[in-house]
């Protein structure tokens, strides 16, 4: 059985993933959208599916954007034959200065949450996010419709433990394929974070994981044949 379990990062939801399902169900596979639920969705925790033991060619991919690695459960994570971490990290905050700025803003952000300057923080992480694009390139987000109250406490949560990470998503597997792509002109993921990434998968893997920097592209990775790419990689595996 192919199996794909998709997570999305902080302020999104899980139909930014529907481009990638149409493409990748049209393929024979099977697809999972995980969901906060920051908006009007209900939350929504994927499980694989299970599958027969006599299943020798079974695949369990997870592609996770940014957070997204981080905000699944670490059995579900360990499991898995195939990682792709599309503008993720591993540690958000770098060590140094830059680190302390960025808690900081970090820090800003979650004060204007809640308040009457929620909506225009929230627009301005987007436009970094989409960053050299335009926001209005990518899919609507509880960002440009609503937050309900749960779905804001959820994202509160979500920014703290961005603010928290330590390093790898727990239960990255160790004798996983893994593939990063990089956002040359990533907004929101400094340089120091993604060179972290690397370095720390390096260590942590039984083999060399592969690297993706893609040009004239910011954090949101908005890049049309994307998804086919990331398709072909994955189904390129012995």
């Amino acid at each position: 059985m192919k199996q794909v379990i998709a997570m999305h990062g902080w302020s999104g939801d899980a139909s930014a993933w529907r481009p990638w399902a149409y493409q990748f169900k049209n393929h024979g596979w099977h697809w999972q959208s995980g969901e906060r639920g920051y908006g009007g969705a209900s939350p929504i925790t994927p499980q694989w599916q299970p599958e027969a033991t006599e299943q020798s060619q079974s695949r369990r991919v997870v592609i996770g954007h940014s957070l997204g690695p981080h905000l699944l459960s670490s059995s579900l994570l360990a499991a898995a034959t195939d990682v792709v971490l599309l503008a993720s990290f591993a540690r958000f905050l770098p060590e140094g200065a830059q680190g302390r700025a960025l808690r900081a803003g970090l820090q800003g952000m979650q004060e204007r949450l809640g308040t009457k300057e929620e909506s225009e923080m929230l627009h301005s992480f987007l436009n970094r996010a989409a960053q050299p694009h335009s926001a209005s390139d990518l899919p609507p987000s509880p960002i440009q419709q609503s937050l309900s109250v749960d779905g804001r406490q959820r994202l509160q949560a979500d920014l703290k433990l961005l603010i928290n990470t330590k390093g790898l998503p727990d239960g990255m597997p160790e004798q996983a394929r893994v593939l990063i792509v990089e956002a040359d002109q990533d907004a929101i993921v400094v340089p120091a974070a993604r060179a972290e990434l690397i370095d720390a998968l390096q260590h942590h893997l039984k083999q060399t994981p592969t690297q993706w920097k893609l040009e004239n592209v910011g954090h949101a990775l908005v890049l049309p044949d994307l998804i086919k790419r990331v398709r072909v990689w994955i189904e390129s595996s012995p």
